[in-house]
C-alpha cells in the first residue's frame, strides 16, 4: 500500500495518475493489496518455527497461487501484484522462521534459501517476465530471490537509509530508494513492455535525477516513460519488498547498513 501511494513515481501508479498503465488505477492498486492480507498472514503462520525445505517451499507456493486467484477476483482478472506475492511471500515466510527474530541479512539469506528449492507446478503458467527472462538472460524475479535479492541488500535499502541519514523527508528518501532500483536493474516488466533499448533509457535518465540529487525532474520523467510505455514494476515489487524489511526491525538495520553496505551514488 505504501509503495503505490508513494508519490510521483515514473510510469508506475501512484496518487497523481496512472503511469504508463491503461488498466490499472489507485483504487484497483489499493483493492489488490488488501486482497492479499490473509495470504501473507497464512505464509507467516505456516512458517513460523520452520527453517527452509523442499515441503515449506511447495506449501508456500500453493499459497502463492491461491492468493493470485484472490488477487484476480478482486481486480477482474487484472495482474497487480503477482510480482510482489512472490518477492514478499518469500520474505514473509523468511521473517516469520524459527522464533521470528532476525537481522535482515539473515531474512535475506533464509528467502533466497528457500526460493532455491524447486517448486514442482512452477512451469505450468509462463509470466511475461519469464519471457522476457530467456530473451533477454537477465536475472529475473525468480533469480534475484534466488541470489538473495542482492538489489535490495545492495542497493535499495543502503539508498534509503543513506537519505533519511542526510536529512531527506521521507517520502523523498523513498523516491531515491526507487530511482536507484530503476537505474541498476535488469527489470523485466520494462523489457516486456520495450526491449532493451526502453531499459537502458530507463536505466540512464533514472541515473541523471538521482546523480543531481533534487528530485525536481521526476514529473518530465513520468511524461517520458508514459511516452515510451515504460513501467518499472519489477523496481516497484522490490521496493514494496525494501520498505517491509525496512519495518522488521528498525534500530539494528541501521548499524546493519553502515557497516556491512556500501553505495555509489
Amino acid at each position: 500500500m505504501e509503495e503505490v501511494e508513494l508519490t510521483p513515481k515514473p510510469g508506475l501508479v501512484d496518487l497523481d495518475n496512472d503511469g504508463s498503465h491503461q488498466d490499472l488505477s489507485i483504487h484497483l492498486m489499493r483493492k489488490s493489496a488488501l486482497s492479499l492480507q490473509e495470504t501473507f498472514a497464512r505464509i507467516a503462520y505456516i512458517s513460523h518455527g520452520r527453517s527452509p525445505s523442499l515441503s515449506l517451499r511447495r506449501e508456500i507456493a500453493t499459497i502463492g497461487r491461491e492468493g493470485e486467484t484472490c488477487m484476480f477476483k478482486a481486480t477482474g482478472g487484472v495482474n497487480t501484484h503477482k510480482g510482489a506475492i512472490w518477492a514478499m511471500g518469500l520474505l514473509v515466510s523468511a521473517a516469520a522462521m524459527g522464533t521470528g527474530s532476525h537481522t535482515i541479512k539473515e531474512v535475506l539469506a533464509l528467502a533466497g534459501e528457500t526460493a532455491r528449492y524447486p517448486d514442482c507446478h512452477s512451469s505450468i503458467t509462463v509470466t511475461n517476465g519469464m519471457m522476457a527472462q530467456k530473451k533477454y538472460g537477465v536475472l529475473g524475479a525468480r533469480g534475484e530471490a534466488q541470489r538473495e535479492f542482492p538489489h535490495i541488500r545492495n542497493v535499495s535499502l543502503p539508498m534509503l537509509h543513506r537519505s533519511r541519514a542526510n536529512g531527506l523527508p521521507e517520502n523523498e528518501a523513498r523516491l531515491h530508494s526507487l530511482l536507484a532500483l530503476i537505474s541498476v536493474l535488469d527489470d523485466t516488466c520494462i523489457l516486456h513492455r520495450g526491449g532493451r533499448g526502453a531499459l537502458l533509457f530507463a536505466k540512464k535518465r533514472s541515473a541523471e535525477i538521482l546523480s543531481t540529487g533534487r528530485l525536481e525532474g521526476l514529473d518530465s520523467l513520468n511524461e517520458e516513460f508514459m511516452l515510451h510505455d515504460i513501467s518499472p514494476g519489477g523496481s516497484a515489487d522490490l521496493l514494496a519488498a525494501t520498505l517491509f524489511l525496512d519495518k522488521l526491525e528498525p534500530n539494528r538495520i541501521e548499524a546493519e547498513v553502515q557497516n556491512a553496505f556500501g553505495c555509489t551514488y
